[in-house]
């Protein structure tokens, strides 16, 4: 025992000195040690996290064309036929052509040009209405499908990755979802008489000058239709358009209690309902949607022109009043069918088109309004 005392007090402060610095060592590794780890597991996260993202991203661009294909095959195909229909029927260009016909050598000068002057007048309104109408009316589904599938991405998303089961999601009630794009008929079904008159007014106004023996080109024809198409557009408050394509914003579609803060699930879906009309209406009155709207009845202008151009020789010029007959040939292949719609298919391959619905569909969280939970 003396000899450990003896060894203790002559080394003492060597095996103090030799003591720290093993702890300090070991405390050091075992820091070192956490520290690794835990970058090892942040590094783990973070590629979990690039391959979470990578498969959203993937998923969400396999949503989007297919979100595209929809609208090109379910929603646009129906909404067209009703469109066609409307307009031949209000439209009475055939009856007054069967009058003129019928009416050789006994139809006096005066009753002749006054007949002719509305052929000219209807013509003309059923050849623009129809180009702008199409064109509006396929760019206004797209918004449509595109806002619904974001939302629907978003909340089917957002419930599975809080380990929720797909049938318990709260998402947007399948009878809304269908009210929100039967709501594409509003223009066929309600619009109509007020996009007919408001036109009728455009080309009477654009063709005041025009008379029936004057000699018309492609390059006075496209002038004419694009002249009427900025009257028509230009009318009116701003965006005044946009309530031929769907209903007046009003109040009407409000939760009935807004007092309180739980809500009815009748409330609940309308009140998304009325959040997704309202997101679809910010999209049409804005800047970046008129300027794709404007290319888009541009490109549709020229695309006509150039149809008629090759039907009927009008690059050599031809008389406005043998223009009339041609032009209500070339009319069906405006709304034809989308397979077979060269019009939607030259909307559709527009640069212009496919970058403002691509970022329609990726930013909109960040630009519109989000529906309530």
């Amino acid at each position: 025992m003396g000899k450990c005392r003896s060894f203790w007090r002559k080394h003492r402060k060597k095996i103090l000195v030799t003591t720290t610095c093993l702890g300090s060592g070991y405390l050091l590794y075992k820091l070192y040690n956490a520290h690794t780890r835990s970058l090892a597991d942040l590094e783990r996260e973070l590629a979990e996290e690039r391959h979470n993202d990578a498969i959203i991203k993937t998923q969400m661009k396999a949503h989007f064309e297919n979100i595209q294909m929809i609208a090109d095959v379910t929603t646009l195909p129906h909404a067209l036929r009703r469109l066609s229909s409307r307009i031949a029927e209000e439209i009475h260009v055939s009856g007054v052509m069967e009058t003129l016909s019928k009416g050789k050598g006994t139809l006096v000068p005066s009753e002749k040009l006054y007949l002719w002057n509305e052929l000219k007048i209807l013509s003309f309104t059923r050849m623009v209405l129809s180009l702008w109408s199409v064109t509006m009316l396929s760019l206004y589904i797209r918004v449509q499908v595109n806002v619904l599938g974001r939302h629907l991405y978003i909340d089917t998303a957002r419930g599975l990755t809080t380990s929720h089961l797909l049938e318990e999601l709260d998402l947007i009630d399948r009878e809304e979802e269908k009210k929100f794009l039967t709501s594409a008929d509003y223009l066929a079904t309600n619009g109509m008489p007020s996009l007919i008159s408001d036109m009728k007014r455009a080309v009477k106004e654009v063709l005041k000058g025009k008379q029936l023996k004057d000699v018309l080109t492609t390059r006075t024809l496209e002038e004419t239709v694009i002249r009427i198409l900025d009257v028509f557009m230009s009318k009116g408050s701003p965006h005044h358009w946009v309530d031929y394509l769907m209903m007046a914003q009003d109040t009407t579609m409000s939760p009935r209690d807004t007092t309180t803060s739980v809500l009815s699930s009748d409330d609940v879906a309308v009140s998304k309902l009325h959040h997704l009309i309202n997101e679809t209406r910010e999209v049409l009155t804005s800047t970046e949607f008129t300027n794709v709207a404007e290319i888009s009845l541009k490109s549709c202008t020229v695309a006509l022109v150039e149809e008629m151009e090759k039907q009927t020789g009008l690059a050599a010029g031809m008389q406005l009043a043998k223009l009339l007959p041609q032009i209500e040939k070339t009319i069906p292949e405006i709304s034809a069918v989308p397979d077979e719609n060269r019009f939607l298919q030259l909307i559709r391959d527009l640069p212009e088109v496919q970058l403002f619905f691509t970022l329609l569909y990726s930013n909109m969280p960040l630009q519109f309004t989000k529906l309530p939970n």
